[in-house]
């Protein structure tokens, strides 16, 4: 049987999503509980990868059990055992052709800036930027970016055979001092969204101009980048699945 868990997690004391030596991260945790219910060892397999410090909304895993669970007990069971910064949402049966990575069709990240005063007790679930920003020279730049390109210079992995993501949109959002950036792509490349981050904010401060994106997609070259925003405002937010 196979089943596909959705959580929510605060990644603020996690090294990322994935399993790491002697690291407390997501997955870990989860496999260690979800192992010490079902008596047996269980492996899962996820959505996504996050990072260090990165939030999620929804994240999605499945795992298999060669018996039948009792849904509802399974998800008292692991949120009483796992640790309050991590949430299951819901648990269902799926097919067993379905894949929780592979079977995504687009996924969405949010990403949380504040422009106005500094919050010490909000500084591990937004960006504390703390100055103006230009919500008019962000659109222009999102343009540049949204639709299929060769993405090479927004990660600094060089291992993967294809470079090549659509981002279907990215939208910008108001809300009193908080500025909210959310990106929907059918894939993110390592660092991805937070180097988008970091570029947008390179260009609000004048430090990058609009033109010079098309410069930076069509050179595949990590260094023609600047900066690469903190993990602290990012979120997993949506993962929409075939």
């Amino acid at each position: 049987m196979k089943y596909l868990v959705n959580i929510t997690y605060d990644g603020s004391n996690f090294y990322g999503s994935s399993i790491q030596k002697n690291k407390r991260t997501v997955t870990g945790e989860i496999e260690t509980k979800l192992s010490k219910i079902l008596n047996t060892k269980t492996k899962i397999t996820s959505c996504s990868r996050t990072d260090k410090g990165v939030h999620a909304n929804n994240f999605y895993f499945h795992f298999t059990s060669q018996k039948e669970l009792n849904i509802d007990k399974l998800k008292k069971s692991l949120n009483s055992l796992l640790d309050k910064d991590i949430f299951i949402k819901e648990i269902k049966e799926v097919d067993d052709n379905f894949h929780a990575r592979y079977s995504v069709l687009n996924k969405e990240y949010k990403y949380v800036i504040n422009r106005g005063e500094y919050s010490p007790t909000k500084r591990n679930y937004e960006l504390e930027y703390n100055k103006e920003i230009d919500i008019k020279k962000l659109k222009q730049a999102s343009n540049y970016l949204i639709g299929t390109h060769d993405f090479k210079s927004f990660t600094s992995d060089n291992e993967k055979e294809s470079y090549i993501r659509t981002i279907n949109y990215i939208k910008i959002k108001e809300n009193n001092n908080l500025v909210e950036i959310y990106i929907n792509a059918d894939g993110f490349l390592k660092y991805m969204v937070r180097n988008i981050i970091g570029l947008f904010l390179e260009i609000n401060e004048n430090k990058k101009e609009l033109e010079d994106i098309p410069k930076i997609l069509e050179s595949k070259d990590r260094t023609k980048l600047g900066i690469k925003a903190s993990p602290c405002g990012l979120y997993l937010n949506i993962v929409n699945y075939k």
